[in-house]
């Protein structure tokens, strides 16, 4: 009987030596460094990555900082707190590659025309009132971070694709995903975009109400970015490399399992188990697994970056005078890691 050992068990199992060893690669001692994550199903790979020892096995002895909002997650990545970060583009974020403290150096989660991706709500009040579909969003409150966040960008592409102008929207500010929550399900604010496994939770108690996508108005919307500091980018190459190379090992599970399904029913329950212990662990276990896979979006293979769509995103920072107009991609995108799409 033959046994059959993927590249995921032989990491595992020969520990970090025997693994680079393995794949060609010379061992290093294991390096400290911290990866910024938030508690979305998005991060997924970060999870799939630490549970299953990939970032141990490339050398690096990796620990989670958890943040709740993209424009913190940039400043400690500026300050040295953390040393990579996988986030949203924001108006914090790039007005630091102004100062030459952070790369974008790959991408992570995209929109895609087929899949569920980033869902956009109404209120139940809103939607009782006429918001029924994004065209009815003039005149209404459209929950944010910050300005120049992913969920302002959202909201602008929304727009625009449906003649709306943005002064007919108002945006408010609640700087964290918890208080937009809050708001929609108490009718504060009229509509929000976010990810599938939090607008199930909404939709499932009947606080909000379903009337878009965005992958209708931005399908191939490069939603979030890995990046890190200059200083790493530059002069860590090796280890910088070898975090790419391990949270892609992550990437390729969690897309056969959850968004490709081309994983076996094992290998499914394994890493939705990973998932669950991270993001709505409060949940019961079939209830998360349910969402996690119904509202599945794409990462992209290879933390390849759409660079089309973060300098759009970058455009649009600069031409709402958001962030300095003489900000280059070259002064916030290292493309020496990842293939560009």
């Amino acid at each position: 009987m033959k046994l059959a050992i993927n590249r995921r068990q032989a990491i595992v199992g020969l520990g970090t030596a025997g693994a680079l060893t393995l794949l060609g690669r010379p061992a290093f001692a294991a390096k400290k460094v911290k990866l910024g994550v938030m508690r979305l199903a998005s991060h997924a790979p970060s999870y799939i990555a630490c549970e299953r020892g990939y970032y141990k096995g490339e050398g690096l002895d990796l620990e989670l900082e958890f943040f709740e909002a993209a424009q913190p997650m940039a400043m400690a990545v500026a300050s040295g707190e953390v040393d990579y970060a996988v986030t949203a583009m924001s108006v914090g974020l790039v007005s630091l590659a102004q100062t030459d403290a952070i790369k974008v150096i790959g991408g992570a989660l995209s929109e895609e025309k087929g899949l569920v991706g980033t869902v956009i709500l109404a209120s139940e009040k809103a939607y009782r009132a006429g918001v029924v579909t994004p065209r009815a969003l003039s005149g209404t409150t459209f929950g944010v971070t910050k300005v120049g966040s992913s969920f302002h960008y959202m909201c602008h592409k929304i727009a625009e694709a449906n003649g709306i102008p943005m002064s007919e929207i108002s945006l408010r500010r609640l700087q964290k995903v918890g208080a937009i929550i809050s708001a929609l399900e108490s009718g504060e604010i009229d509509a929000w975009a976010i990810q599938g496994s939090i607008a199930d939770k909404l939709l499932a108690g009947g606080n909000a109400m379903q009337i878009g996508l965005v992958s209708d108005y931005a399908p191939n919307y490069q939603v979030t970015t890995v990046f890190t500091s200059t200083k790493n980018a530059a002069n860590e190459r090796e280890q910088t490399a070898a975090f790419i190379r391990a949270h892609s090992t992550a990437v390729d599970d969690y897309n056969a399992a959850v968004v490709d399904k081309t994983a076996t029913a094992e290998e499914v329950d394994d890493v939705l188990n990973i998932v669950h212990k991270y993001v709505d662990s409060e949940r019961p276990l079939h209830a998360a697994k349910e969402t996690f896979l119904s509202s599945a979006m794409r990462i992209k293979q290879g933390c390849a970056l759409a660079l089309d769509s973060v300098t759009d995103q970058l455009e649009w920072l600069k031409a709402k005078k958001m962030v300095s107009k003489t900000i280059t991609p070259e002064m916030l995108f290292d493309t020496s890691y990842v293939e560009t799409i």
